[in-house]
């Protein structure tokens, strides 16, 4: 392995204070709380700390939540249920104490509980929901938040008042991780607004929700969502269109960016053309969407990440797309995180992969998603998480072919 010199882990980030409305208070009563109830649940102790929150962990319509100093490794996952406190089903499980101060490796395929620093007060109407952040799925990082008397993984009950403990599962690399650090996000949501196919349609009546390219909006698939389907082609001046997962692979310090060389961990895949490619039993791949996406500021979006009816395979681990994703820039290509299940799986160019279901927001945001407040993908094409040197686009060197119907599936590595 190369020696490698890493971007500062942890720069400044300036404060924005992007306002997008003239009247940002406006209540729309039911939907997801933005990020100005997020900081006053902060200030009147409905999110608690003892390490102040940053601002930089205050995204439009989610919250970054962080690392505590230990992690336990267990023999298994689980659900705490109404019977045991999930501190009790820990010692049950244990099979051993990691110290994340100053930093620790997990080994890929161990599962850990690790107890968050923020814990929860939330008000009797108000639930919440967790997904991975875009760089942990990026890393087939398995991420689910636990609550206490929790019945489902990632879901907190309106009212809940306790601690919060995130299990995570490395699928294809070692990662370092240390205390501090956040793999995941919580959105909190006031009611259940419903998010049909009909207000879904009538949004893009005066929204653009698709473009083809930089110019040119394109009529949105919407049926039990926006329908999502794959780029095998490429785009622009690449023929690159998915990255497989390699086995083996040395650890990845997530505190690194631009820091790795991407053909240490990843074999890249140019257009099969129109031979389609198939997709490997338990291989991890990075795809892209062949649509730019956009995202309106009174709206998230959130990706479907399983659909049987689609295909047998999961689709996206870091599932939430804040207001203003793709917004203002023609749209942005959604980039898919895609396992097969049990049997391989063929796949072609704008074959449809997935679902993005938009859910409105209960307010204006005060600042959306974009490099304004230090968002990482907002014009992306096909990208790797932030780790991994982006340099690989106009490289005319050897890689390998998608593998074709009448070829055989490369095995796993």
């Amino acid at each position: 392995m190369r020696s490698r010199r890493c971007e500062n882990p942890y720069p400044q980030m300036a404060h924005s204070n992007t306002t997008l409305f003239e009247d940002s208070a406006e209540a729309l009563e039911t939907g997801i709380l933005p990020s100005q109830t997020i900081r006053a649940f902060i200030a009147n102790g409905k999110i608690i700390s003892p390490v102040a929150i940053t601002e930089k962990q205050i995204q439009p319509a989610s919250i970054d939540l962080r690392l505590g100093g230990k992690a336990y490794e267990v023999r298994a996952s689980f659900l705490p249920g109404r019977q045991l406190p999930i501190r009790k089903k820990i010692e049950d499980l244990l099979v051993r104490e990691v110290d994340l101060e100053p930093s620790a490796v997990l080994p890929r395929g161990s599962v850990f509980i690790v107890p968050l620093i923020e814990s929860l007060d939330l008000p009797s109407g108000v639930s919440a929901k967790a997904n991975p952040k875009s760089t942990t799925g990026r890393l087939d990082i398995f991420t689910r938040l636990i609550t206490e008397g929790g019945r489902e993984f990632e879901n907190v009950r309106a009212g809940y008042s306790g601690d919060l403990y995130l299990e995570v599962v490395s699928r294809t690399f070692p990662i370092v991780v240390r205390k501090g650090m956040a793999l995941n996000q919580l959105r909190f949501i006031r009611g259940n607004p419903p998010a049909t196919d009909g207000r879904l349609s009538r949004l893009a009546e005066r929204q653009p929700l698709a473009y083809e390219d930089d110019e040119n909006q394109i009529d949105p698939l919407i049926h039990r969502g926006l329908g999502v389907t794959v780029d095998l082609q490429g785009s622009g001046a690449s023929n690159i269109v998915a990255y497989r997962a390699k086995h083996n692979a040395p650890p990845i310090d997530l505190a690194n960016v631009n820091c790795y060389e991407v053909e240490d961990f990843w074999e890249v895949i140019r257009s099969p053309g129109r031979k389609g490619m198939i997709l490997g039993p338990g291989d991890f791949y990075i795809l892209a969407s062949s649509e730019r996406v956009s995202v309106p500021p009174t709206h998230a979006a959130e990706m479907v990440p399983f659909d049987p009816a689609i295909g047998e395979f999961r689709i996206h681990y870091a599932g939430f797309f804040d207001p203003g994703f793709g917004y203002g820039v023609n749209g942005t290509k959604a980039v898919l995180e895609v396992r097969a299940h049990e049997v391989p799986i063929f796949l072609e160019d704008n074959q449809l992969v997935g679902r993005l279901i938009y859910h409105k927001m209960a307010a204006p945001p005060e600042k959306i998603y974009g490099p304004a407040i230090g968002s990482s993908y907002q014009q992306q094409g096909l990208t790797l998480s932030k780790q991994f040197k982006q340099n690989l686009a106009a490289e005319p060197a050897p890689v390998a072919n998608a593998a074709a119907p009448n070829a055989p599936t490369l095995a796993p590595r």
